[in-house]
């Protein structure tokens, strides 16, 4: 049987599909970092104009699709189907920003992983054959976050060192069948890895060892090695998780030469106090949109590799004691279509 799959996890689009365009919405602590000038919009103040926060990430979404759409030159009713949730109970914040959209909609949760679980599923249907367009799209927002995950902001709880700061941010990104591109290439698909860690303000230790297993899988797949990519960027595990990675591939006796993570780039911790560096959806989502994918546009990046992390946990969950599964899905990019061994 003729099959795309390589290996267990991986995929290899035999049409890859091109990159057609992104959008990217930020916050005022996202404007002020050193990836600042790179985003399509960044808010006065984090409210966007709207009467709760919640309404706010469901307005950052609106808007990151729209630029994504306006660089693809198309309309809304020209997508096939968009792939997208956020962190919100029932991804409340997805569902508002797409109901005047008349979109078929597939919802999705992958925690902080959602932005790589959704591009990874959009190559799939436009690999496929099942669409023309197709949309990946997610968002996190500290205020709305932080009143569903933890202490109400106006406690003002202390966090502890390997805590992250939510992102305040959007992005979307258009698939398509042909275009100038960039392309994606190869997806592979994560493991629910759980090594009993249960502090939920240290979430970067929770997700490094799934970032780290699904990292071996699209190696030992593909046959490339990690010098291949001009860079390899999760998202968002922050400093510690970060070193976490390292670790585990430096006891391999592999070097990850050009490796970085979404939390670690978003902000600067000598100006800004974010602990451990970033987290939520919305962080990853915006890195790709807003630095990333405008990098291999300009030529300044020939193949990407880009990891989204998300620990799939709840409140209710962490308050019964349970630990803390993480989970990781890659997605390999090429800048030209001809070039994916």
């Amino acid at each position: 049987m003729n099959t795309k799959k390589r290996g267990r996890q991986t995929v290899r689009f035999a049409t890859p599909p091109s990159i057609a365009g992104f959008g990217s919405t930020v916050g005022r602590m996202e404007r002020a970092g050193p990836l600042g000038p790179c985003f399509d919009l960044a808010g006065e103040d984090d409210t966007f104009g709207q009467p709760s926060w919640e309404k706010a990430e469901t307005a950052m979404q609106k808007q990151a699709l729209t630029f994504a759409l306006d660089r693809a030159g198309i309309q809304g009713e020209q997508l096939d189907y968009v792939f997208a949730g956020d962190l919100l109970n029932q991804c409340i914040a997805t569902a508002y920003s797409l109901r005047d959209w008349s979109i078929p909609f597939f919802g999705l949760y992958g925690a902080c992983s959602t932005m790589a679980e959704g591009l990874s599923l959009a190559a799939m249907v436009i690999d496929g054959g099942f669409a023309a367009y197709a949309a990946a799209m997610t968002s996190s927002h500290f205020c709305s976050a932080e009143r569903q995950y933890r202490s109400p902001l106006e406690y003002g709880g202390q966090k502890p060192p390997t805590a992250q700061w939510t992102a305040t941010g959007a992005g979307a990104v258009i698939l398509a069948q042909g275009g100038p591109g960039p392309y994606i290439t190869h997806a592979t698909t994560g493991k629910v890895v759980d090594k009993g860690i249960t502090d939920a303000s240290n979430m970067g230790a929770a997700m490094a060892p799934a970032a780290y297993a699904t990292l071996r899988a699209h190696f030992e797949e593909t046959g490339r090695g990690p010098e291949f990519y001009d860079a390899i960027v999760t998202g968002d595990l922050g400093s510690l998780g970060k070193e976490i990675v390292l670790d585990f591939f430096r006891q391999d006796g592999v070097a990850l030469p050009h490796y970085d993570d979404c939390g670690v780039l978003l902000f600067d911790p000598a100006r800004q106090d974010v602990h451990a560096g970033g987290s939520g959806c919305g962080c990853s989502a915006v890195v790709l949109t807003g630095y990333l994918l405008g990098k291999m546009r300009r030529g300044e990046c020939r193949h990407l590799l880009f990891c989204g992390t998300g620990a799939l946990h709840s409140p209710t969950a962490t308050m019964q004691g349970e630990s803390i599964p993480g989970i990781c899905h890659a997605v390999a990019i090429a800048a030209e279509k001809g070039d994916t061994p």
